[in-house]
């Protein structure tokens, strides 16, 4: 029989003092009874002796502090899971609010996981196709990375996230694939075009949403990313699917942290944010990756908006440490209608290597995305001389690099957000973009593959 406290003791904003309490875990969830029979949650956020300091999911406003009655379940915050969730949409706290019934549950997960043991972990290896020839050409996603995508206020990420659910497959295992969507702290307006896009597409048949929305309580948006993730590891763990777990803004979940931080008076770190943001951000992110001897996966896509554009900011500084590499949204690229505003030069896939060339995506694939980096990166540099020194200034083969990274951005990186691109078509647009060179300019490529894919009409 659950025990019950009427010793509230003081309450402070979002957070409540419980004195004489005994059996009290950390993360523990409790329930607080008011006088008119009303019931809100919250969760334990710190135990000193017999004292609990609980945070709230609901408003305090109204909590009777001596009238009012606290208990404590003996668990933590659980996800119900089945197959069901396929098709779903749910609140942050795991609620569905799409009108359909509450999930039967095959079982009941705690959502902060169970760590998973660096011995039985698989290494990356197998393309996963987004359809985006920026990210599958240059930067390609390997199942089981961890990619983020690095954005900016007002730059279309939402898009991007939006694009890459829809059209993300592992190649020949269509029907074994999951995307796992969250959104964190997002205006309703961001999240009816979630909601209405997978929809639209049909892709909604496939995919588990969780949608917290920005006026929602902070502790709400610390718990859905852990929610989503919960769900990920039931589909890739317990039911062998390709699971793609999409989380979008890691920046409003790294705010809520620094609120919740600032509420317990903690030593603030770096531009407020609480000293332990690296290992938070870690028990995320970590919690993507294959298993041995298991076959299912999960590959991780966090988006987030860098403050002032700073790459430098505490969220991407640590972001990058932990994950695989980055996709960089530009600014500059946004404004010459580029879409999507794929940044190449500064993007990063670590593992790239791994998950292309003969036997999964094609024989080619390594060269010619090195000759193109080399080609782009050159052609930027001959344009930037060009600003500062006159076309006339530069040589023949500076103009025709020039021309290609105007092509390449136009032809290459710029598609849409409804273009789906198979591997092969962007790696036929490469070619045909560095027919425009001459042959001899090609060093990076192999003559063996110069000779079987270069078209022809160099020019």
């Amino acid at each position: 029989m659950l025990k019950e406290y009427k010793t509230i003791s003081e309450i402070a904003g979002p957070l409540m003092l419980i004195k004489h309490v005994s059996g009290v875990k950390y993360g523990e969830l409790g329930e607080i009874e008011l006088p008119d029979g009303d019931t809100r949650r919250c969760k334990v956020l710190e135990v000193n002796g017999d004292n609990a300091l609980v945070q709230l999911f609901e408003s305090s406003a109204g909590i009777n502090v001596a009238e009012s009655k606290v208990r404590f379940l003996g668990r933590g915050i659980e996800l119900p899971v089945s197959l069901d969730m396929l098709g779903r949409v749910f609140s942050g706290m795991g609620k569905p609010i799409d009108g359909g019934p509450n999930i039967i549950p095959d079982t009941r997960l705690d959502i902060n996981g169970v760590p998973m043991n660096p011995a039985a972990r698989d290494y990356p290896s197998e393309f996963i196709q987004t359809g985006i020839s920026a990210i599958d050409g240059l930067n390609t996603l390997v199942r089981g990375q961890k990619l983020p995508i690095f954005s900016g206020s007002g730059l279309p990420h939402a898009q991007l996230a939006a694009q890459i659910a829809r059209q993300a497959r592992v190649m020949d295992e269509d029907s074994n694939f999951a995307v796992v969507f969250a959104a964190i702290g997002i205006t309703f307006e961001e999240a009816n075009f979630f909601i209405s896009d997978f929809r639209r597409t049909g892709a909604i048949d496939r995919s588990v949403l969780f949608v917290n929305l920005a006026n929602d309580p902070a502790i709400e948006r610390i718990s859905t990313p852990r929610m989503a993730l919960t769900a990920a590891e039931y589909l890739a763990f317990e039911k062998d699917m390709h699971v793609l777990v999409i989380l979008t803004d890691i920046t409003n979940y790294a705010e809520a942290l620094r609120e919740v931080s600032a509420a317990r008076k903690e030593v603030p770190g770096r531009r407020g944010y609480p000293g332990y943001l690296y290992t938070d951000l870690a028990t995320i992110y970590e919690r993507a990756g294959r298993k041995r001897d298991k076959k299912g996966s999960i590959t991780l896509i966090p988006i987030l908006t860098m403050p002032e554009d700073d790459k430098t900011h505490p969220i991407p500084d640590l972001t990058g440490y932990i994950t695989e590499g980055q996709i960089i949204l530009s600014r500059e690229l946004n404004r010459k209608g580029i879409e999507p505003p794929i940044d190449v030069l500064p993007s990063l896939s670590r593992l790239k290597d791994k998950g292309i060339g003969k036997g999964k995506t094609r024989e080619d694939h390594a060269d010619t995305m090195n000759q193109l980096f080399a080609a782009y990166a050159r052609g930027k540099e001959a344009k930037e001389l060009a600003v500062i020194l006159g076309e006339a200034a530069l040589t023949d083969t500076d103009k025709l690099y020039a021309k290609f990274a105007d092509r390449f951005e136009k032809d290459y990186v710029s598609q849409g957000f409804d273009e789906n691109r198979s591997i092969q078509e962007t790696l036929d647009i490469g070619w045909s973009l560095l027919s425009i060179l001459p042959r001899a300019e090609l060093k990076r490529i192999r003559d063996e593959y110069l000779d079987k894919y270069l078209p022809e009409n160099k020019g």
